[in-house]
């Protein structure tokens, strides 16, 4: 990274300063994303992305204002800093309630997440990694099944991001990530009957192209195509009424992300989402309360080593660890960024993130998932005598106060007095959250932790974060199958 980027960054803070800012932030985000794709079998798109500018955010007088340039020169940061500072002034006036930030504890610190030598994004050659796409769809081409696909579409992201961060308070945090994501569509076809599905792949992960031997990205595919031609050939009717379930942890990444990652986030509980994404049926006086039972521990970590959502600080300079959103089914902590922190008289968990120089920094997920507990994976089906086991969906629907939810399956199987059975069809999980976190009493243990990579959207102008999401087996008592 260039030194005068770091200058412009340090000289903005002095600007700020000299123009009354009580605080002031700049960000320097230099991103370098290449992108593949194909489509069965044939080369659609090779490209790639660089930007690199820097974001300047104000308090002064109860106000916050922002703005961001990408000409590095110090005429271009001296009206950027102007522009955020009269924003912050212009607003704070017409505030009736002033905006403050929690105080923090400062920071000055230098990390990385890469890929190994030789396998990084930069560092492998965009021939290569089409080759590698390619050769993983023709194996799924020549596979024997009884359905037909027809339809693959795989897009592989690989970025390097660094990030320079400083602020008046004396937070300086310099970070450089690699990060891989590998996106699939595959579509199966039943060619008696016409009924098809798809199957949605997303793997993401911190680090370079070894990421793909990580994932055994061939077999996994190869895996994932054939049990989805036999879901159109072979799958049963599902069971209706009041059954007992047992869902895998592709299905409680999606439940732990909407029903409780999203309705923990601090500024849709005070309502500034409202008008965008929707509110929360959590409120600040709710926390201690009971939402789920006692086997509901829900985290979300920024610092899970080699994670799709990983940063070891946040982008206001705080210390990122595990936040409890739920703790033995009782509602914990939010998450939070400096703003909505001072709101609620508490302290930031690190939940800062601006996607890209010229966003704002909010409330974000990270890494968020359910605590393993202390089960076997076939403990869990002895005693259900009708029920359905979920391992993934094919479809997902929550209200705009993340209280109704309804989780469709996809690989999903017959539970019959203790025995997994054959396929079932499309089985329809409709439940509130707080019937869905009761209803819980087992969780496998951590060696059935597993997790999903996902891109989260948020904000106005659209922020997409790389998070992960996951856990391991759970089991759900009584819930009403359609």
């Amino acid at each position: 990274m260039p030194s005068s980027s770091y200058d412009l960054a340090d000289k903005a803070i002095e600007e700020g300063e000299k123009l009354g800012a009580k605080y002031i932030e700049a960000r320097y985000v230099k991103d370098s994303t290449n992108v593949s794709i194909l489509k069965n079998g044939i080369p659609e798109l090779g490209g790639f992305q660089r930007f690199n500018g820097i974001g300047i955010r104000v308090l002064k007088d109860g106000g916050v204002g922002f703005a961001s340039f990408n000409e590095m020169t110090k005429e271009e940061m001296n009206i950027a800093v102007a522009f955020a500072t009269k924003m912050a002034e212009a607003t704070g006036k017409r505030r009736s309630k002033k905006i403050i930030f929690s105080d923090e504890k400062v920071h000055e610190v230098k990390y990385d997440s890469l890929g190994e030598t030789g396998k990084r994004p930069l560092q492998v050659d965009p021939e290569s990694k089409i080759n590698r796409l390619m050769e993983m769809d023709k194996q799924l081409a020549e596979l024997k099944t009884n359905a037909v696909i027809p339809f693959r579409f795989f897009q592989m992201l690989d970025s390097t991001e660094k990030k320079y961060i400083v602020t008046n308070e004396g937070a300086k945090i310099e970070s450089e990530i690699d990060r891989i994501e590998l996106f699939g569509l595959l579509v199966a076809v039943n060619p008696t009957t016409g009924s098809k599905e798809q199957l949605m792949i997303q793997k993401g992960k911190t680090g370079g192209l070894e990421s793909l031997d990580f994932w055994k990205i061939e077999e996994y595919a190869n895996k994932e195509a054939t049990t989805l031609s036999k879901i159109v050939t072979d799958s049963k009717e599902a069971p209706k009424g009041i059954i007992d379930y047992v869902v895998g942890p592709n299905v409680i990444g999606i439940m732990c992300h909407e029903n409780t990652g999203h309705p923990t986030e601090g500024d849709r509980i005070l309502g500034r989402e409202g008008a965008q994404a929707g509110e929360s049926y959590l409120k600040e006086d709710m926390i201690g309360q009971q939402i789920g039972s006692e086997y509901v521990t829900i985290i979300d970590d920024p610092t899970l080593e080699g994670s799709y959502g990983y940063y070891l600080y946040d982008d206001e300079g705080v210390k990122a660890g595990p936040r409890y959103l739920h703790n033995k089914g009782i509602f914990d902590e939010m998450l939070h960024n400096r703003e909505s922190a001072a709101w609620m008289n508490t302290n930031s968990t690190a939940a800062a993130r601006a996607i890209g120089f010229n966003r704002e920094p909010i409330p974000r997920m990270a890494n968020t998932y359910l605590a393993p507990g202390t089960f076997e994976y076939e403990e869990l089906f002895e005693d259900i005598k009708l029920g359905v086991l979920m391992n993934n969906f094919t479809e997902w629907n929550i209200d705009d106060r993340r209280y109704h939810s309804k989780y469709v399956g996809l690989e999903a199987y017959l539970i019959e007095n203790g025995e997994i059975k054959h396929l079932v069809r499309r089985p329809v999980f409709e439940t509130t959250t707080p019937k869905l976190w009761g209803s819980v009493d087992a969780v496998a243990k951590e060696k059935y932790l597993e997790f999903d990579a996902a891109t989260c959207g948020k904000g106005d102008p659209m922020q997409g974060a790389p998070v992960y999401h996951g856990g391991s087996f759970m089991r759900i008592r009584d819930v009403e199958v359609r």
